[in-house]
């Protein structure tokens, strides 16, 4: 009788340290998952970011998977993009060897609003690249994030990636 009783206790303390256990880990994902969302935030509200792109989905034609060297860095005073064109142009300048969205912008328009569930949509018209006419960024709060590319000469192009925190430069 006696040890029917100890094997019960046993059994009982066992079941509710599983379960505080299996609560902690649901308490930590979330905190992460809170934790990873205030730092995108972050990232956003003070314009310095990196979409570093996986895919690439031209109008026409299929997705291609791309290397992640292809990349926009967003800072307060410049867009530096790095990214690969797939699609039909309108109208290419003769000798032209580098694709279209690889350039340099230090004047252009941001403007961010918030998503309808959650993350953020963020538009960049760059002024001093006329044939861009606008980025427009869709993040999501655990950092995932898509990029349309509208330009004036060539066809629309998305690309599929995630967004991080710029390398530190070395010295």
């Amino acid at each position: 009788m006696k040890s029917s009783f100890v094997l019960k206790t046993a059994f009982l303390f066992s079941l509710a340290a599983i379960i505080s256990t299996g609560l902690f880990a649901q308490e930590t994902k979330a905190q992460k998952k809170a934790e990873k969302a205030a730092q995108i935030k972050s990232m956003i509200d003070a314009q310095n970011y990196v979409f570093v792109a996986q895919n690439a989905f031209p109008m026409s034609g299929r997705m291609r998977n791309i290397t992640p060297d292809y990349n926009v860095a967003v800072t307060t005073d410049s867009i530096v993009s790095y990214l690969p064109f797939f699609g039909r142009a309108y109208n290419a300048p003769i000798g032209e060897t580098r694709s279209p969205l690889d350039f340099k912008s230090k004047s252009f328009d941001y403007k961010v609003t918030p998503g309808k569930k959650d993350g953020w949509s963020i538009t960049i018209k760059p002024k001093d690249k006329t044939s861009v006419q606008s980025m427009n960024f869709t993040v999501s709060s655990e950092g995932y994030a898509s990029l349309q590319v509208t330009s004036t000469d060539r066809s629309a192009i998305s690309f599929n990636g995630y967004v991080t925190a710029p390398k530190a430069k070395k010295k």
